[in-house]
């Protein structure tokens, strides 16, 4: 396996408020371990809510029973994370209103399960072909899914940053799931908004398809989605399942 994960501020934002991590190693029960947060609220609000879901997330994995399904021990680290931080919020007027999305995934064998919240995205890539896993939790997706908005549409675009879904906004939320197999040739890609609105799926596919490293294929994403005006930050994480990693 090989991977690479980074953060951008982008061009226009003054702060960093994604946070990424990712390891082929152990995490508690899970054989490897991938996370993306991308943070929303004032001041440090955003870049705390990221930072603390992830790390709070991966900390809660470490410690936890190795007994317990895979699913369920995930779904069981959100709540608590998302718990907690809620309750930062209401406990203190400089984290109030944070939350953050979150995308986790891991592979056991040829199996990827993924799980989000939010409108971060995850992706395989395979060939000439891209496709999004996730499902997004935004309020132009679900009028689009209802059928009432064109996606791509002038009023697509103004509202696309409006999330119905988030960690630390509510004292409950729940994840979505998704299982995939993979095969040989995928690529395994984790982004944040930074990267999906400033680039389309062709432009994405085709810089993952290049034959370079997993790191430059990085590098290669953060600078078109700056290129193209870089509104946001950008977190990113690629993994090349069935890669050999690359000591950096």
């Amino acid at each position: 396996m090989d991977f690479f994960a980074k953060t951008d501020k982008g061009r226009k934002r003054r702060m960093n408020q994604d946070y990424v991590f990712a390891t082929s190693k152990p995490v508690g029960a899970l054989p490897n371990l991938f996370l993306l947060a991308d943070g929303m609220g004032g001041h440090k609000a955003g870049d705390f809510a990221s930072r603390f879901a992830v790390e709070e997330f991966r900390k809660y994995i470490s410690e936890a029973p190795k007994d317990i399904p895979s699913v369920q021990l995930i779904q069981n680290a959100i709540s608590s994370v998302n718990e907690r931080l809620y309750k930062l919020s209401m406990e203190d007027e400089n984290y109030s209103g944070m939350g953050t999305t979150l995308v986790s995934a891991f592979i056991d064998d040829n199996i990827i399960t993924v799980s989000n919240i939010g409108d971060s995205r995850a992706y395989i890539i395979h060939g000439n072909t891209i496709k999004q896993i996730t499902r997004d939790h935004s309020y132009v997706e679900e009028m689009v899914r209802r059928g009432f908005m064109r996606r791509g549409s002038q009023d697509y675009l103004n509202s696309r940053n409006i999330i119905t879904r988030a960690v630390g906004i509510e004292p409950r939320v729940a994840a979505d799931f998704f299982e995939v197999e993979l095969s040989d040739g995928d690529y395994f890609l984790m982004c944040s908004d930074g990267l999906s609105n400033m680039a389309d799926n062709e432009s994405i596919r085709n810089i993952v398809r290049e034959r370079n490293s997993v790191e430059n294929k990085v590098q290669a994403l953060i600078d078109i989605a700056n290129i193209n005006g870089g509104k946001d930050n950008i977190g990113i994480v690629l993994v090349d399942p069935y890669g050999e990693e690359v000591e950096s």
